[in-house]
């Protein structure tokens, strides 16, 4: 599955037609895409500052909250601690999502109890699985190698430390 297809799906269940609404998450959605993140599930809720229903984005790093082209709202998945399901008769099925961040409550939510399950499952994965080293750059490659090149003369790396650091860094 990929992004436009997760959004596409929930976007149907939360009864929005609006391509052009669609079209705008995508592109939200892709232009903040990290290295190595991938679309896990989505679902259809309500944020509680919102009437209408927007569209709950689970990726392996984050929940987002997407509605109407506005900024999503984002949640580190690192950071969840808890997802629970609570049904009232105003606000149907509503998601909590605790994090380190804060607590985040999402009303009226299609399905809330699998996608909970499938948060705590991957906030799980996302704390245990440490994220892959970022290649340097171009420019902060040439930085560190400057930096590394400058300790060496200043005598505080041995030539030896130069070399294995150096290493470490071209990979």
């Amino acid at each position: 599955m990929d992004w436009t297809d997760l959004i596409d799906t929930a976007f149907k269940v939360a009864g929005n037609s609006n391509q052009a609404n669609r079209a705008e998450a995508v592109r939200t959605v892709e232009a903040a895409v990290a290295d190595g993140e991938e679309p896990v599930a989505s679902t259809a809720g309500r944020h509680p500052d919102h009437f209408r229903r927007g569209v709950l984005v689970l990726t392996t790093h984050r929940l987002l909250f997407l509605k109407d082209g506005k900024p999503p709202v984002p949640v580190p998945l690192t950071a969840v601690t808890d997802a629970t399901v609570a049904r009232t008769k105003f606000n149907g099925e509503v998601l909590t999502v605790v994090a380190l961040t804060g607590s985040h409550r999402f009303e009226d939510v299609i399905k809330a109890e699998p996608f909970a399950e499938r948060i705590r499952e991957t906030a799980q994965a996302a704390r245990t699985t440490p994220p892959p080293a970022p290649a340097p750059s171009g420019d902060r490659l040439v930085d560190q190698l400057e930096r590394l090149a400058a300790l060496r003369a200043s005598g505080a790396l041995t030539d030896e430390e130069f070399s294995r650091a150096k290493q470490r860094l071209i990979g």
